[in-house]
């Protein structure tokens, strides 16, 4: 049996980039804050339509802050910054509604209504959003259910699924309206191995139909079998960082 070992060589460099009407993420001298502490100070950051997008990081780098930042779950104090075509540094409360509909989030901790079965998780957030058309609501359901191969599971309670199921679920809550951006925080934190290379099999899917995929992970070994574009947040600032393989 070959046992030739790999080791990962990460190469990081900080990085600056001018504003540019191509890119569907961008931020310039921006900090990050949580709780009045500045996580990340005077970061840029690009990310084009269509791309795939690891951050990677120690626990408490920042890499959750970020994505709460660009889904206006933290606001943008200093700097600038834009998502989708809202600016984060002045967009108003009354416009996060409008903002989410294009972002699709993925937690971890999948924040599922217990109280309600699949199809009810799914058809409250259409509705909560506007959606008014019952057979509208019905169709989209399952089209991001079948998306997913959850449509067996639509009135099945959260306790009832395992894992890596409602995980599928929750990507398809993030699938609902259409969403030009996925933004996924540790998705794969709770799951098993197998089930976690189906879930980024998914992400990958959807990222090769056009939509922009932001992974906030540190689930090496899935990078390696899926690469893509690194970011590492690290010392309060980002990195591009280029993993090679080699041999030893």
């Amino acid at each position: 049996m070959n046992r030739e070992k790999i080791k990962l060589a990460l190469h990081s460099y900080q990085f600056e980039i001018p504003m540019s009407e191509e890119n569907i993420i961008e931020l310039i001298h921006a900090d990050i804050v949580q709780r009045d502490h500045v996580v990340l100070s005077d970061i840029d950051l690009e990310i084009k339509t269509g791309e795939f997008v690891y951050l990677i990081g120690k626990v408490g780098s920042g890499k959750t802050s970020l994505i709460k930042t660009l889904n206006a779950e933290l606001h943008l104090t200093k700097g600038e910054g834009k998502i989708a075509g809202f600016n984060l540094a002045e967009i108003k409360d009354r416009e996060i509604p409008f903002l989410r509909r294009k972002l699709g989030v993925v937690f971890q901790d999948f924040r599922l209504l217990n109280d309600r079965n699949v199809y009810d998780n799914l058809s409250f957030v259409l509705k909560a959003t506007d959606w008014k058309d019952d057979k509208e609501i019905e169709d989209r359901v399952l089209a991001v259910l079948d998306k997913v191969a959850m449509t067996g599971k639509i009135k099945s309670m959260p306790h009832q699924l395992s894992g890596g199921e409602q995980q599928r679920v929750v990507i398809a809550r993030a699938l609902l309206n259409n969403p030009e951006i996925i933004l996924a925080d540790e998705p794969t934190g709770n799951l098993d191995p197998q089930t976690s290379i189906d879930l980024w099999q998914i992400l990958k899917d959807l990222n090769e139909l056009g939509k922009t995929v932001v992974i906030a992970t540190h689930d090496y070994p899935l990078i390696r079998r899926f690469p893509a574009r690194i970011i590492t947040v690290d010392e309060h600032k980002l990195f591009e960082t280029v993993i090679t393989k080699k041999e030893s």
